[in-house]
């Protein structure tokens, strides 16, 4: 019996080898996820990369489960490296690292002993950013389909925020800025910070476990500042995160965000109450709003000012009125006294006595009513005048507690603080 026809595994190999080589003679361009990665101690770069599910613009069906589809052996020898490394990171803002999506030029191998792999001759560093604007428009699309886009810009917020609690790291630029921008204007606020990571691939977790904190103290706060200096987009990339951003937009309180970036929006920003461009802008919005608070007090002080003005001129010309009825009247009587002892004169001196009596002792009656309306006598009784901004203070309800007032008595004046106040209202 002859036996059976076969290879050996090596002719098999060089076979499999051959194949390829001359199908992929040219590099080709592939897009992976980088999966690990190291670069040993002669510069060569060495990669493990992954397709998991259906990957972002392929055509598998599989769904995105994160479990491997694929996987291949890449490496990056140390004469391309430096350079490929240097370029990436310049245009992503962030070195190559496990977890990216990358698209490769590269030459498909492989080796009797160690099988497959592709040697990396370029990367697409405009793939990787493309890669982060699909999943911010993914994170966009959910939010706005499970229906929580508006509800943090739909918080009603208190006229003057000044307890406000500050996501951010306590060593960043953007975190001292904002602290500066506050102490230079002239209100007080509370600041109390909620220190985390704010770039990273840590830091989206870091923000979100930083929110949980503050939810539970928000009776603490007004409002809630995501705060962070400037950066690439690629360090800006975990504020377009799902996870994080979903957690803004369902915030009980407002979070006003300053993420340092002058051209893109995030994620974070759109979904936030309220959005500024850096971390100062956010401090001099807050000084604003209790700017318009200050001046629309003040407004109405100078209101309360000119209508007490007014009622104290009023009643300034009615006391006048009143002194001049009052010598009027008092001229009128004792002209008339005078015309009647004139004819007494005439009469018996008893008569005229008589008379006379009378006529002192209804002028003593007169001198006292004249007396008795004069302020001075009033003031002796132990009445007391108030008056308040220069003007007299003539019901209760003009004046307000921890306000001051000045108290004229018969012998002096007395300054005092209003402690507490009440109103008599006369029934109908």
């Amino acid at each position: 019996m002859a036996e059976p026809r076969h290879i050996t595994l090596r002719e098999l190999q060089r076979a499999v080898k051959r194949t390829l080589e001359e199908t992929f003679e040219l590099p080709v361009w592939v897009s992976a996820e980088i999966s690990e990665i190291k670069v040993n101690y002669s510069g060569h770069c060495y990669l493990e990369l992954v397709e998991k599910g259906a990957a972002k613009g392929g055509a598998a069906k599989e769904p995105a489960n994160g479990v491997p589809t694929a996987q291949a052996r890449a490496m990056i020898w140390n004469t391309n490296y430096p350079r490929l490394a240097a370029r990436f990171e310049a245009e992503t803002g962030r070195p190559l690292g496990a977890g990216l999506q990358i698209l490769v030029k590269a030459l498909v191998t492989y080796h009797e002993l160690y099988g497959f792999s592709l040697q990396i001759t370029d990367i697409d560093p405009a793939y990787t950013l493309g890669d982060m604007e699909r999943e911010r428009q993914e994170t966009i699309r959910r939010l706005r389909e499970e229906g929580v886009w508006e509800m943090n810009r739909q918080l009603e917020v208190p006229a003057g925020m000044q307890r406000i609690a500050v996501v951010s790291s306590a060593q960043s630029a953007g975190y001292r800025d904002f602290c500066k921008e506050l102490e230079k204007s002239p209100y007080r606020f509370r600041l109390t910070l909620f220190d985390a990571f704010v770039q990273g691939t840590e830091a989206e977790n870091s923000i979100v476990e930083a929110l949980g904190r503050i939810a539970g103290r928000q009776e603490d706060f007004d409002a809630v500042a995501l705060i962070r200096g400037g950066g690439s987009v690629s360090d800006l990339n975990c504020f377009n995160g799902y996870r994080l951003c979903a957690h803004v937009a369902q915030f009980p309180l407002p979070v006003l965000t300053g993420i340092g970036h002058d051209k893109d929006t995030s994620v974070a920003d759109l979904v936030a109450h309220a959005a500024h461009k850096t971390p100062t802008a956010v401090a001099a919005w807050l000084v604003e709003r209790l700017g318009a608070i200050d001046g629309g007090l003040n407004y109405q002080a100078l209101r309360l000012g000119e209508a007490t003005r007014e009622r104290t001129h009023a009643a300034a010309l009615r006391l006048e009125r009143l002194r001049g009825e009052l010598r009027q009247l008092s001229g009128e009587r004792l002209a008339r006294e005078k015309m009647r002892l004139e004819r007494l004169v005439s009469r018996p001196a008893e008569a005229a006595r008589e008379a006379l009596a009378n006529w002192r002792m209804r002028m003593d009656r007169a001198a006292e009513i004249v007396a008795a309306h004069a302020p001075e006598r009033l003031l002796k009784l132990g009445f007391a005048l108030l008056h308040q901004g220069g003007g007299p203070l003539t019901a209760a309800e003009q004046a307000a507690c921890g306000e001051e007032v000045e108290i004229r008595l018969a012998d002096g004046r007395l300054r005092a603080t209003i402690t507490e106040k009440e109103i008599w209202r006369r029934k109908r």
